[in-house]
């Protein structure tokens, strides 16, 4: 199924990272122009009040080569690169700004009545001294040598000066006016000696100025920086990461067709290594019940070949056996007759005990049966063994002895079940000891335990076929030789009639000695 792109981890992580990139860049730039704007520079060593000084020299020049020059078009091509903005308030009207800045209203009736009016006395001013505290105030601009002097009134008379008269010693001093506004003294434009307009320079330029100022620019740096940002963050967060899901993708794809060696890379401490080790240990118990699974499988066909090869052996001697028997045209004596209906008897008894012993290993693996667990005393089970083989032992020229611990002598465990263990393991050991050996049954105390074993004089079982004793049909009769086989059933059911109870069947084994030991029961009188 296609899924949309905005669905993707990738998508949704890299707009988010590129949201904040952003998001910082604009916070950033907002912050460089404010702290613009507190400054008030303009130009290296230039401050609002030199600015207005220097643009009103310039502009006083330029009006008195030509009274008839455009003043806007002036100001714009001479001062487009300043950054303060500032505007020209002529006394004939004209208003010009440096920019498409909005000035405050305060400022523009400051300027409007500088140019109206002549010098107030102020508190603290004195005749012949400057506005503002102290009497001092800035003057852009010095009386110009050639600026004619107002006529004489009478001997010793001089009129006030005008405002723009007064000495200058700070171009950046802040004056007030009544309302507490705060600005720079405007500069005068001195036209052939005469106060022909005024230039305002706010001490801070606006901050809409400043940002629509540096708008360009600063869009420009954000989105190089978003640019590369974005890149180095693709190639150094995502990329990572989407290699390593995608080696995770390509190993569960693996493991989905099949293949169950496919593992994904699960190095790094991280949440993708965590999702990974989880995978690794999934496909490993897949594996591993996989593999189970096909031992299972093979134990069941090979389990399917060994009862087909176990039952076709004494039915094809019976069937052989019975057709002779059938036979008009045979004639057999009575002895003959009688030695063929014995070993037809032997083989239906060997049938049927391979049978049983195969319902016995069903019920047995399926859990199916109840087991009586009762204190039961070890002699009386050693005593059954032994008188249950006391003919097989004369013919095999075999004794069998007891030997019992008196801290072993009960167990706590199901009396049938655990005697049908003793006696197999009994006939196993009878089969393999030689003539005059004994065969020794011993119980005794192992820890809090009780552990029951038979041992025999036998020539032992090689290493190799040791990890396969109990199974199913398994016989290393090759190991023994000139003995006849069993079933090689006997000891896969000693092994599931001690592990239902609770216990552990093991072997040990040497040339001239065997000893099978269950292991784990619990004693008699244990709660």
């Amino acid at each position: 199924m296609q899924s949309h792109w905005y669905r993707s981890l990738y998508w949704r992580i890299a707009l988010g990272v590129v949201a904040f990139v952003a998001a910082m860049l604009v916070v950033q730039a907002m912050l460089f122009v404010w702290a613009l704007r507190q400054t008030g520079r303009t130009l290296p060593g230039q401050s609002p009040g030199r600015l207005g000084t220097t643009v009103a020299n310039d502009l006083a020049n330029a009006l008195e080569r030509d009274g008839q020059i455009d003043l806007a078009k002036y100001v714009t091509e001479q001062y487009r690169q300043y950054d303060h903005p500032f505007f020209v308030m002529m006394k004939d009207g004209r208003f010009v700004t440096s920019g498409s800045s909005s000035f405050p209203e305060p400022l523009i009736r400051m300027a409007r009545a500088r140019l109206e009016r002549r010098l107030e006395r102020m508190p603290g001013n004195s005749p012949g001294r400057g506005e503002g505290p102290g009497g001092e105030g800035p003057r852009p601009n010095g009386p110009r040598p050639d600026a004619p002097r107002p006529p004489e009134r009478g001997r010793g008379f001089r009129p006030p000066p005008d405002w723009w008269e007064l000495p200058d010693r700070s171009p950046d001093r802040l004056e007030r006016d009544a309302s507490g506004f705060r600005f720079v003294r405007p500069s005068p434009i001195i036209v052939h000696g005469q106060l022909a307009g005024v230039v305002v320079v706010p001490p801070q330029a606006p901050f809409g100025y400043l940002l629509r100022r540096f708008a360009p620019i600063l869009a420009l740096v954000a989105t190089g920086v978003l640019i590369v940002g974005t890149v180095l963050t693709s190639l150094m967060i995502f990329g990572p990461a989407r290699r390593r899901l995608r080696a995770l993708e390509t190993a569960a794809r693996r493991l989905g067709s099949g293949d169950l060696a496919a593992r994904a890379p699960d190095r790094g401490g991280d949440e993708i290594a965590a999702v990974a080790r989880a995978f690794n240990a999934m496909a490993n118990d897949l594996a591993a019940r996989a593999e189970a699974l096909a031992a299972s499988d093979r134990a069941r066909r090979q389990l399917l070949a060994d009862v087909s090869h176990e039952l076709n052996t004494p039915v094809t001697a019976v069937r052989g056996y019975v057709e002779t028997l059938t036979m008009p045209e045979l004639a057999l004596d009575d002895a003959t007759r009688a030695r063929y209906l014995r070993v037809i008897g032997d083989e239906t008894a060997r049938i049927e005990r391979l049978i049983g012993e195969l319902l016995d290993l069903a019920r047995l693996e399926g859990g199916g049966g109840t087991l009586r667990i009762e204190a039961v005393p070890v002699a009386q089970l050693f005593d059954r063994v032994a008188a249950r083989h006391e003919r097989a032992c004369a013919d095999a020229g075999v004794t069998m002895g007891v030997t019992i611990d008196p801290e072993a002598d009960t167990v706590s465990a199901d009396r049938d079940r655990l005697e049908q263990a003793l006696q197999n393991l009994a006939a196993n050991a009878i089969r393999y000891a030689p003539r005059g050996s004994t065969i020794c049954l011993e119980a005794h105390r192992k820890g809090d335990r009780i552990a029951l074993s038979v041992a025999d004089e036998g020539p032992g079982i090689p290493e190799e076929h040791l990890p396969y004793i109990f199974d199913r049909f398994y016989k290393a009769d090759a190991a023994r030789a000139g003995v006849s086989a069993g079933s090689g059933l006997g000891l896969s059911i000693v092994k599931s009639i001690v592990e239902r109870q609770g216990g552990s069947v093991s072997v040990r084994t040497k040339p001239g000695q065997t000893v099978f030991e269950i292991d784990g029961l619990r004693r008699g009188n244990a709660s």
